[in-house]
């Protein structure tokens, strides 16, 4: 995020009568605050930290149950999962898979994908962030509802990258 983006959202914060904003990315916090005591300009607080290298998450198997009746279904599904990597949520929204009502959707179940794909869009606080795709592969899976409310690092897609 640039100053001018940065900028851009002080000035959108400050019209829009919110008394304080908090965006957190991968890389940066800002916390934006209006309203203060004799102050005609928002106070803004940028902290910027440092990127730590992440492998890509799969699935964790579940734990083997101690029964006897369907182990072998139970871990043949966990199994299978963990072969795939999961793409989460980096912000809390709203989850949508068109970029508008009488579009198609980004992505359905067996479309191939490439980095920077964009999968879906989460709406938050009226502002529509595409998702675009860390990973290259197959979507298996869409765990998410069409118009649903996504929490931070929920579990979107399950992609397989072979």
């Amino acid at each position: 995020m640039d100053i001018k983006e940065i900028q851009s959202l002080i000035k959108f914060v400050a019209k829009s009568g919110a008394s304080e904003v908090k965006l957190e990315m991968e890389d940066i916090k800002i916390t934006i605050r209006t309203g203060s005591n004799d102050s005609s300009t928002p106070e803004t607080t940028i902290v910027q930290q440092i990127p730590v290298a992440q492998a890509p998450t799969a699935a964790a198997p579940a734990p083997a149950a101690p029964q006897e009746a369907a182990p072998s279904s139970d871990s043949k599904k966990a199994d299978d999962d963990s072969k795939y990597i999961t793409i989460k949520s980096p912000i809390i929204g709203t989850f949508y898979r068109k970029p508008s009502p009488d579009k198609p959707p980004f992505v359905e179940v067996g479309t191939t994908i490439n980095q920077g794909d964009v999968l879906c869009v989460i709406e938050a606080m009226k502002l529509f962030n595409d998702i675009e795709s860390e990973v290259s592969g197959k979507i298996v899976k869409i765990l998410v509802d069409d118009s649903s409310p996504v929490e931070f690092d929920q579990p979107l897609f399950l992609v397989d990258p072979s």
